[in-house]
């Protein structure tokens, strides 16, 4: 069975994620996939370099949740969400979400699910190179709304 969840400091290749979900599961019949990237611009200000951290073993631990949450609420096959850890540059991969279905609605409202929760729920801490310095980065309002639509609150922002 493949891992659901990878936090990691390399980078990953999307084909090849996918390839691996799909695992010759006749079933599928839809695949959705959602791959984030460091900006070069967050609230006006030029970004040079963002660092993650995380807490390990916690941070899988919550992700693992929230994909079995996922696999209760759609009618989803599998899932697989890898993030990744360590300094970043703009324009390189940070997380990667996809998602296998029936059909493609299942798919995307999984995807878009797992996402917010990532967004606002998952225990990494963004670190952002700016002109002014380095700064924290904290989850926004509009995330937790995004989160408040599938019936979790989230308090973050």
């Amino acid at each position: 069975m493949m891992q659901r969840v990878s936090i990691q400091a390399r980078d990953f290749n999307l084909g090849e994620e996918i390839e691996n979900l799909r695992a010759q599961d006749k079933r599928i019949g839809a695949i959705c996939t959602f791959t984030g990237t460091v900006r070069d611009r967050n609230d006006g200000l030029n970004i040079s370099s963002m660092e993650l951290e995380h807490y390990s073993g916690m941070t899988e631990k919550a992700i693992e949740a929230m994909v079995d949450e996922a696999m209760v609420r759609f009618d989803i096959f599998g899932a697989r969400v890898v993030h990744r850890i360590g300094l970043l540059q703009p324009l390189d991969q940070v997380v990667m979400v996809a998602v296998t279905s029936s059909h493609r609605g299942e798919s995307f409202k999984a995807c878009e699910f797992l996402m917010d929760y990532l967004k606002t729920q998952a225990p990494f801490w963004k670190k952002e190179q700016t002109p002014e310095g380095a700064r924290w980065v904290d989850a926004r309002i509009s995330d937790d709304a995004a989160l408040a639509k599938w019936g979790i609150q989230a308090p973050n922002a």
